[in-house]
């Protein structure tokens, strides 16, 4: 019985916190819709990134034990991210549906670190929530870049639905002169490690809680 209730309460556990990476990550692409703070909420988005890819991918990792599993996760997030797209978009919701899934090789990179120091869990806190919160504004900004221009998209096919606070205004200078990749890089290399340490220490709580 114990077995089956922990098992219930680590797949409870993952749809939850994956449905959470989604509702953070369904507007990532959109920045040039907040014109005045774009750089401001791209540094933001990638960090709220971060915290619900390494927090995830990190518990899924040591309570399975099984390199991989991170990578997994990450596939999850992006399918739950895509379809939830494909809904907004059907609501008239002015984005292309195609998003760039920036989370695998991020994941990819903290699987590598676990594989790589032989299934160290210290190794994965440090490296692998460096590695994940150096890289995942890198492939944030690709992300930016691919995907269509939701205030071009907005101004090209008007939709009704639109509400007004979304409506598009012309785009003003930048607040950020530096980098936003290197800000966001810079944060998340500091801020991923605590997050990799709280995913670890969900699987730990997870086994207390049921053996309890």
């Amino acid at each position: 019985v114990m077995v089956w209730l922990r098992r219930c309460t680590h797949y409870l556990f993952i749809v939850v916190v994956a449905v959470n990476s989604t509702l953070l990550t369904i507007n990532a692409g959109d920045y040039i819709f907040y014109t005045d703070w774009a750089w401001t909420s791209f540094v933001v988005f990638s960090i709220s990134q971060t915290l619900m890819l390494t927090v995830g991918a990190c518990y899924y990792l040591t309570f399975t034990g099984v390199p991989g599993t991170a990578t997994y996760y990450a596939l999850i997030m992006t399918v739950y991210t895509w379809i939830a797209k494909g809904a907004w978009f059907a609501l008239g919701y002015p984005y292309d549906f195609i998003v760039t899934p920036v989370w695998l090789p991020s994941a990819m990179l903290l699987d590598l670190a676990y594989w790589a120091t032989k299934k160290n869990k210290h190794s994965l806190i440090l490296f692998g929530g460096v590695l994940v919160g150096m890289s995942l504004p890198l492939f944030n900004m690709v992300n930016l870049i691919t995907v269509a221009d939701p205030l071009e998209t907005a101004f090209k096919y008007p939709r009704p639905t639109l509400p007004p606070y979304m409506t598009p205004i012309e785009p003003q200078v930048g607040k950020f002169y530096n980098s936003p990749v290197a800000l966001g890089a810079g944060a998340g290399a500091v801020l991923a490690c605590t997050f990799a340490a709280l995913g670890c220490k969900l699987t730990t709580w997870t086994y207390r809680w049921m053996a309890a």
